[in-house]
């Protein structure tokens, strides 16, 4: 593989941290270079800012309203706006139902939802995991009946995140239960605005409250909003999820994130406190500087022998993005050490303006620490992925 840029992608680099620099709202750049929570309000602005570039579907191919870019681009495009602050955009619509339209929706669907994903009018949620089917997720007990022309649905949901902002579910239930689990589950589209949809958030360790339960009480989808045929969703499920753990990879996240460790360290040398700021975390900070640039090779090859969709070594990038943000979040806690303040709900809210004792050493480097904590779990834990190597990559 060829590890240098070309003229046209170093051009589009800097296009790219231009347009970034002029157009990307100053407040949300703070917020994230703090580690401070995101209104709705601000993924919605910052998406619509791209959309009327031409960027609100970076992933996407051009028949789909799409830039069309390569593999390149999308890591270019991705490290850059993250380096500069700018937000995750929203993988529920981009890269989760979106594809899955694509590829499995029918044509009334896909001219319906696309358009309205790439320019953020519907905010999307997923509704795969159940108290008691996570990593067994074929064992889901959410139940979809079909009655005339629509399907009753009836079941909970859990750890569904972001669902209370949400408009839309993808949801997975069970609609027969005479075959083999797997065989009996489809993916429904669920409007989330309707009697018999109840959202309840779930505080987790870093204070916020991102996830939600979700209870389903005979809540009715059109005979319409069924996601290919009846009893496919176990296929369709599995091709969503090649594309999440594509994206939990979070490249641009580790990015971001390294260069506010290199800021902390600077910052931590400056002050004149040897802390533990000796070899030794030097050390730490090049080995998994290395690392980072090892993930982004990584993510580059998988993606020029996946032509034809996410494979099996997507598990691949699931393990190693979610253990380098976790290890990030470490050293950054290392580094702050006793320079860090206690946890602010009304900061991390960006509601007061108070940042410690300096901009390097935010309130929200702790919060961050805790939140990180899931990302070994979501989209598949770390486990299972492990599970997915060893069958379908080495054979055994």
């Amino acid at each position: 593989m060829d590890l240098t840029w070309t003229e046209e992608e170093a051009a589009f680099r800097q296009e790219v941290r231009a347009f970034t620099e002029k157009n990307l709202p100053s407040d949300i750049r703070e917020k994230q270079m703090h580690h401070q929570r995101l209104a709705k309000d601000d993924y919605i602005r910052w998406h619509r800012i791209l959309a009327a570039h031409g960027w609100g579907a970076p992933t996407w191919p051009k028949e789909f309203g799409g830039t069309g870019w390569s593999a390149i681009q999308r890591l270019i495009f991705e490290i850059e706006t993250f380096k500069a602050g700018a937000p995750r955009l929203l993988s529920f619509g981009l890269s989760m139902i979106g594809p899955v339209l694509m590829k499995y929706g029918n044509e009334a669907q896909k001219s319906y939802y696309l358009p309205r994903i790439i320019q953020m009018d519907d905010w999307w949620c997923q509704g795969y995991s159940e108290p008691g089917s996570g990593s067994d997720l074929a064992s889901l007990k959410t139940r979809a009946e079909r009655v005339g022309d629509k399907y009753i649905i009836n079941g909970q949901k859990t750890w569904t995140t972001l669902a209370h902002h949400a408009d839309h579910m993808f949801c997975l239930a069970r609609t027969d239960s005479a075959v083999k689990p797997q065989r009996g589950i489809s993916m429904i589209l669920i409007d989330m605005r309707q009697p018999g949809v109840t959202v309840r958030p779930i505080k987790t360790l870093d204070g916020g409250a991102e996830v939600n339960e979700v209870w389903l009480e005979n809540v009715e989808a059109p005979v319409e909003n069924l996601v290919g045929e009846e009893n496919q969703g176990w296929t369709i499920a599995k091709y969503l999820l090649g594309h999440e753990r594509t994206g939990i990879a979070g490249i641009g996240h580790c990015h971001r994130e390294l260069m506010i460790l290199k800021k902390m360290v600077k910052a931590a040398m400056n002050s004149g406190k040897s802390m533990s700021m000796d070899s030794r975390m030097m050390d730490k900070v090049n080995q998994i500087e290395a690392q980072v640039l090892g993930l982004e090779m990584l993510l580059l090859r998988v993606a020029a022998d996946s032509t034809a969709g996410p494979g099996p070594q997507a598990s691949i990038l699931k393990i190693r993005g979610s253990e380098l943000q976790q290890d990030l979040a470490r050293l950054q806690m290392e580094v702050a050490a006793m320079e860090s303040w206690p946890y602010d709900p009304a900061w991390m809210r960006a509601e007061n303006d108070f940042h410690g004792p300096g901009d390097e050493f935010d309130l929200g480097g702790g919060a961050t620490y805790f939140d990180m904590r899931k990302t070994t779990i979501y989209g598949g834990t770390t486990e299972v992925q492990k599970g997915i190597i060893v069958k379908h990559i080495i054979g055994v």
